[in-house]
């Protein structure tokens, strides 16, 4: 079993090869394919690090010629995603979050609102979801901001009130395990730094169809439309699940205690503090401005070494970020040669003979909610983004006016944080909420698919207005 998982991406690309090519496709553009799938195919049971599958893919496909007819127009095409400006923005973003961390900012963020928000449960879920929007903007990875740093801290409420995975989980554990994944995926669709596959969607978009969405362009749509689904995650958890323990009189208790063992606010939080502030200003004006997105965050990473908020050290042994880099460079070259190769204008001119004919907002509408559920067959993000995306993008752009291609495509990028609500494994701080042990697998997915609906219902009522 072991020994086809870990040749299961390899068995895929054969057999799909071995088939005839298509009638309308280039032999290359076939094989490209084939290869591409097994590509996704090892993102999804990742038999080797999600990273090696992506270098692996692209080496095959440039070796083998299949994206230029030259050498150097292949090599070119391999490591176009290295100089792409949005992957350089995921790694300078992913040195934020661990500016957090080492600064203890982001555990005194999450401790002060327990200890003002925490005197009862709802308050509690209140005070999780808060701590999770605040970092949000700054932190790319939902994995190190929910699971790395907010799940460490809620983990020592439960057992405070005798709330154990194997002893009245739903007296206030499972309650607050919820609303740790929930709000997660809120505020990941909310802001377009708050989830690594946002920035790459973007990119995919950019070289798929020329449209550029910036940070403030996101925000300017996303955050007034997911701000009332976020304010109301808590309450909707306390209501479909509601715990036992109503009152946390200890929380706030032991969230001043952790406060005072910290000490005053230190110069390096302050310095933190501003220099997140400073990014996300020029996030957010950088147009207005003229400040590239990507080299705002490289000089705020810069300063943040020279004033010894990380080291240099820190930078280059942080395997986490260097990982996110190769991996999603691979895939941005691996989704921009879909597109190079033809394969995406043949699927679309397949698939498009079947929806002709349809209002254009009844298209968005069906690839919106077909894009939202087919996440229930993978266990990445990023997966589910380098897989469809380029699909949907080519399916929707003969089947609806030019001038409602860049909202559809903000709209199929925004949805994929929300989507994560939907199974244990279907963004990554879900395995680590879901391994605290306080709700089964059978609650999980019920849950999910419960928040999921509220949650796509949400995305299509934006959709619609939005249109």
């Amino acid at each position: 079993m072991l020994l086809l998982k870990k040749f299961s991406p390899i068995i895929v690309t054969i057999l799909m090869a071995l088939l005839p090519v298509p009638e309308g496709l280039p032999p290359n553009a076939w094989y490209f394919l084939c290869i591409f799938v097994g590509v996704v195919v090892g993102l999804i049971v990742e038999p080797v690090p999600a990273a090696l599958v992506g270098l692996t893919g692209v080496s095959v496909v440039a070796v083998l010629g299949l994206v230029a007819p030259s050498a150097t127009a292949n090599r070119n095409w391999a490591l176009s995603g290295f100089s792409n400006g949005v992957i350089w923005l995921i790694f300078a973003a992913f040195m934020f979050a661990l500016g957090y961390q080492k600064t203890g900012l982001g555990k005194r963020i999450s401790l002060l609102l327990i200890k003002y928000l925490g005197k009862n449960t709802m308050g509690l879920g209140y005070a999780v979801a808060f701590s999770d929007a605040i970092l949000a903007p700054f932190m790319p990875s939902n994995t190190a901001r929910s699971a790395g740093t907010i799940y460490p801290i809620v983990s020592n409420i439960p057992p405070m009130f005798n709330s154990l995975p194997d002893n009245e989980p739903r007296k206030i554990g499972a309650y607050l395990t919820w609303v740790g994944i929930a709000s997660t995926c809120v505020t990941s669709s909310m802001f377009l730094t708050a989830l690594a596959p946002n920035l790459l969607a973007v990119d995919i978009i950019a070289q798929g169809t020329g449209i550029t969405i910036t940070w403030g362009a996101w925000a300017k749509v996303m955050l007034p439309a997911m701000l009332p689904l976020f304010l109301l995650t808590p309450w909707l958890a306390y209501v479909i699940y509601p715990p036992t323990q109503k009152s946390s009189p200890e929380a706030p208790t032991w969230a001043t205690a952790e406060l005072e063992k910290m000490g005053r606010i230190t110069v390096k939080e302050l310095m933190m503090l501003g220099y997140a502030l400073a990014a996300l200003i020029m996030w957010i004006f950088g147009k207005q401005i003229g400040i590239n997105s990507t080299v705002a965050a490289v000089f705020i990473l810069s300063l943040m070494v020279l004033t010894d908020i990380i080291t240099w050290q820190d930078v280059i042994t942080n395997k986490g970020a260097w990982n996110v880099l190769v991996w999603f460079a691979t895939l941005v070259s691996m989704a921009s040669g879909l597109k190079k190769a033809g394969v995406l204008k043949w699927i679309g001119d397949m698939v498009s003979v079947y929806l002709q004919g349809m209002p254009p907002s009844t298209v968005v509408i069906m690839l919106i909610l077909l894009f939202f559920v087919l996440h229930y067959f993978f266990a990445s993000t990023t997966a589910h983004t380098t897989a469809l995306l380029p699909l949907f993008l080519a399916i929707a752009t003969p089947l609806i006016p030019a001038a409602m291609l860049p909202k559809t495509a903000l709209m199929l990028a925004a949805s994929l944080g929300l989507m994560g609500i939907i199974t244990p494994y279907a963004t990554g701080p879900s395995p680590i909420w879901y391994g605290s042990g306080f709700i089964s697998q059978a609650r999980w997915w019920g849950l999910g698919a419960i928040f999921g609906i509220i949650y796509l219902a949400a995305m299509l009522i934006l959709t619609m207005v939005y249109l």
